[in-house]
């Protein structure tokens, strides 16, 4: 019973503080209406002038390329070369367990160059649209 009580009172708390906000809250909207009609304005008149062009899209687009290509062959290398260290200066356990590791590798660097392979001709493909 008297968890229902509490419950109850509680509810009556939480009404009245809501009751009360709602009755002294403060709308300042007539001051910042002028700024804010001409913020948009502003916006849509920068947003008619094209700022953006294809040709700045494709040099970033490049940059972006390029920069995940070298990481990518640059991560490719490193592993392999490693891998081939370990291989040649293994033991035949260890030669066994490394040989398990070059198929992830191999899948890895098909999956990593054959996204680039997709991006590039996507790129070349939906640049010769415009």
């Amino acid at each position: 019973m008297e968890v229902r009580k509490c419950i109850i009172i509680i509810s009556i708390i939480m009404l009245l503080i809501t009751l009360f906000s709602m009755q002294y809250s403060i709308s300042y909207a007539s001051t910042f209406s002028g700024d804010v009609i001409g913020g948009a304005d502003d916006f849509i008149k920068d947003g008619t002038d094209s700022k953006i062009s294809s040709e700045n899209i494709k040099k970033l687009s490049d940059n972006i390329y390029n920069i995940l290509l070298i990481i990518g062959v640059v991560i490719a290398t490193i592993v392999g070369a490693i891998l081939g260290i370990q291989f040649i200066t293994g033991s035949v356990e260890q030669k066994s367990k490394i040989k398990e590791s070059l198929i992830p590798y191999f899948v890895g660097c098909v999956v990593i160059f054959g996204a680039f392979g997709i991006w590039k001709l996507a790129v070349i493909l939906l640049g010769s649209l415009n």
